[in-house]
């Protein structure tokens, strides 16, 4: 924000006509700062590259605020603690991280090296950077796989607090990794048809920071 208030200055100042070559340009008046900061600050909000994952987490994230300010209130205010109110805002953890992955591999946001694609040629980081493709969106597929399996074992299990089946939150789990998988296979065909990954050109990322 502050290097374009500070060229949108420099532009208004540098508009003054017939000034001798080598001249340094008139300061700007206290308007034209006002103004350069004011147009820096005008930028239009769009919530168009949100998807449902992300408001699902967020409203996720936003219980599990008012389970723990509960849990602080009833602890230290009341003097008679909600013992469910710390159980549950686990579980409402679990769905964040579980849900923000998804979020992170639709984005390319998880850890990642890229340093050995400054070296190697083009042809052999594309092949590479596919394989890694295969075997991220297979390893979240299998990941759903076992999450299933897991949920048909011990899916009758009870919660500690509450006695409610805790199934509810290994569902959670199951349905972050298949939206992993499936934003794992969208964006290796993104990979695909534009011919690179973020491993291998990270500055075609950095505007959707």
């Amino acid at each position: 924000m502050h290097s374009d208030a500070k060229a949108a200055v420099m532009a208004a100042a540098s508009n003054n006509p017939a000034r001798p070559a080598g001249q340094q340009p008139p300061p700007a008046t206290a308007e034209e700062i006002v103004h350069s900061f004011e147009e820096a600050d005008r930028h239009e909000v769009s919530l168009a590259g949100y998807q449902p994952e992300d408001w699902i987490c967020l409203a996720i994230f936003w219980v599990m605020a008012l389970l723990v300010f509960l849990q602080f209130f009833s602890r230290y205010v009341l003097n008679d603690s909600y013992a469910w109110t710390e159980e549950l805002a686990v579980y409402c953890l679990i769905g964040v991280v579980f849900l923000g992955s998804a979020m992170c591999v639709r984005a390319c946001r998880h850890i990642q090296v890229d340093f050995l694609y400054r070296y190697l040629p083009r042809p052999a980081g594309r092949v590479l950077a596919t394989v890694i493709d295969l075997l991220r969106t297979a390893f979240f597929g299998y990941a759903v796989w076992l999450t299933y399996r897991y949920i048909v074992l011990v899916g009758d299990e009870p919660m500690t607090t509450l006695f409610w089946n805790k199934a509810y939150v290994y569902w959670v789990a199951l349905a972050g990794f298949a939206l992993m998988f499936l934003r794992s296979v969208q964006v290796s065909m993104c990979n695909w048809r534009q011919g690179y990954s973020i491993l291998e050109n990270p500055a075609a990322y950095d505007p959707q920071d």
